[in-house]
């Protein structure tokens, strides 16, 4: 199936990643982003050599449900809920416990729940070497399917509204992701758009890192969650943000 290429459906960050990997393989990619992602992350796509199609968030949700876009031809690389994809996650993990064996807690942005639920696999792995270490998912306030399950018992549906934490978030927990998640997570810490939008600048002005929406997620977790941890590691997860909502983020606004 390669003849024909490889696609996914992603908001960026999955899809540079896909972008790359095909690129060095010699192999077209397709990108199906929805509508409202960043500039930012388009054009880095389409700098590793894929081609990008917007289209609403309701039809790039579907193909996240569905696994498979209409009318593209290749292999579907699901942004989530893929064994591989969340093998590849789970070295994040590993590198964090290579640098910092002791953390207690890790904060990851959840958005279909590979990079939480791959790095929470591998973190478990290693509970030889560091026991009770545990992982949380990061979801916006009023924007959180996983929450949500988790306070029914069973995967539902949320009505969803796109912001500029564009990397995180959906409708709902995917059916496929949710015995894995429910398993492997400690739980959901949610934060509001103005905590993001304030760990945004805190990190620019305090150390001078860039983050998006969803990277900065988890330090503004941090600040307001006492995950009864010393040592919490916050997975900053992406610097694509346009620059016009940073600007805006940084006069003490919300985008």
């Amino acid at each position: 199936r390669l003849a024909d290429g490889v696609y996914t459906a992603s908001a960026g960050n999955m899809a540079q990643g896909l972008a790359w990997a095909a690129r060095e393989l010699g192999v077209p990619c397709r990108v199906v982003a929805p509508d409202h992602a960043p500039r930012t992350k388009l054009e880095a796509i389409e700098r590793l050599g894929a081609t990008v199609r917007l289209v609403p968030f309701a039809e790039w949700w579907r193909a996240i449900l569905d696994h498979e876009v209409a009318g593209e031809r290749g292999a579907f690389i699901h942004p989530g809920a893929d064994p591989m994809v969340m093998a590849g996650n789970g070295t994040i993990a590993l590198e964090i416990l290579e640098d910092l064996p002791d953390a207690d807690a890790i904060l990851v942005p959840y958005g279909s729940g590979g990079l939480a639920c791959g790095i929470a696999c591998a973190a478990r792995a290693a509970r030889a070497v560091r026991p009770g270490i545990a992982v949380h998912a990061v979801e916006l306030e009023g924007r959180a399917p996983f929450a949500a399950s988790l306070a029914a018992g069973h995967p539902v549906s949320i009505d969803y509204t796109a912001s500029f934490v564009d990397g995180m978030g959906g409708k709902s927990i995917l059916d496929e992701m949710w015995p894995l998640a429910r398993q492997v997570l400690a739980g959901s810490l949610a934060v509001s758009l103005r905590q993001v939008a304030d760990a945004v600048r805190l990190l620019v002005e305090r150390a001078r890192v860039v983050a998006e929406g969803a990277g900065a997620a988890p330090v503004a977790a941090a600040l307001a969650h006492d995950v009864g941890a010393r040592k919490v590691v916050c997975v900053i997860s992406g610097g694509n943000i346009d620059t016009n909502k940073l600007a805006t983020i940084l006069s003490g606004d919300i985008p």
